[in-house]
């Protein structure tokens, strides 16, 4: 039989109940930080009411971490209900200060923790969840399931196409000068985490179709290195529009399974509500 392991990841993952409940996911929530007060994203609000403050809010709302305490909290709590160890996935360490939280909170609770620093965010830290809980089920020893699912962090890509750079802008991740010009000529960015886990601009084009022809672009240029049964069609708030890509996505991948999957709220908060994109994790 193998060792009792606990699996925590944070919001980021944006996990749905159903996966959550179904192989017992301990999940840190991030905090969206309005003027008013400090938001966990999906436990002080469902993902309609944080859209619907943000379109409201006068003043832009910031994102943080969770919360130190809840992190010892949890550990503790992980401990005493008699798990042997935990795997923590977390959001890219260059976009949130969870992972280097977590081993600083499983010392603190003298609770043996290994963090995994995904690079990425959203579907693939799901994707990292899922093949370490089979590996676990086979009864492959912790540190191998550790260096599988750091494996996987080469083989996942996530590439999206902000509605708007009002969000950008308003958080600080791009000049209003630059939104201005980016507006006025019709500017697409198209943004992606690199292979050390920063998001980055990697490219600037006009009109919203070529901006997804990049994107389909590095899809295709990933497919020519191994095989790609699943992507996600991730959004903020944006359904429909991820229903529509769908559509014309089945047309040119028969071969794909493609499942529409909403962004984390403190993703919403810097690329705005509409945003689309492409991520996924080859075989």
């Amino acid at each position: 039989m193998g060792r009792k392991i606990a699996w925590v990841t944070d919001t980021a993952a944006f996990l749905t109940p159903e996966f959550i409940k179904q192989h017992n996911i301990h999940v840190l929530p991030l905090n969206v930080v309005f003027e008013d007060k400090p938001y966990r994203e999906t436990v002080d609000m469902t993902h309609e009411e944080f859209y619907q403050k943000l379109r409201e809010s006068k003043v832009h709302p910031k994102t943080s971490q969770p919360s130190f305490g809840e992190h010892v909290a949890l550990y503790e709590k992980l401990k005493e209900e008699g798990y042997e160890c935990a795997i923590a996935i977390h959001v890219s360490s260059k976009q949130s200060g969870t992972y280097d939280s977590a081993p600083m909170a499983a010392e603190q609770a003298g609770f043996k923790t290994y963090a995994i620093d995904s690079r990425i965010g959203s579907y693939p830290m799901q994707r990292m969840l899922e093949t370490g809980i089979e590996l676990a089920k086979q009864g492959v020893e912790v540190e191998q399931i550790v260096s599988e699912i750091e494996a996987l962090r080469d083989k996942a890509q996530l590439a999206f196409l902000p509605a708007s750079l009002e969000q950008l802008q308003k958080s600080g991740r791009v000049s209003g000068l630059a939104m201005m010009i980016s507006q006025l000529l019709n500017i697409k960015l198209v943004i992606a985490y690199n292979k050390e886990g920063v998001c980055e601009v990697v490219h600037k084009v006009r009109a919203e179709k070529r901006a997804k022809k990049i994107i389909t672009d590095l899809l295709d240029e990933a497919l020519a290195e191994s095989k790609i049964e699943e992507v996600a069609v991730i959004n903020c708030n944006n359904l429909q529009g991820a229903k529509d890509w769908i559509a014309e996505l089945k047309q040119a991948y028969p071969n794909i399974n493609f499942i529409p999957t909403e962004l984390s709220a403190a993703v919403g908060v810097h690329a705005g509500e509409g945003t689309l994109g492409l991520t996924w994790v080859r075989e």
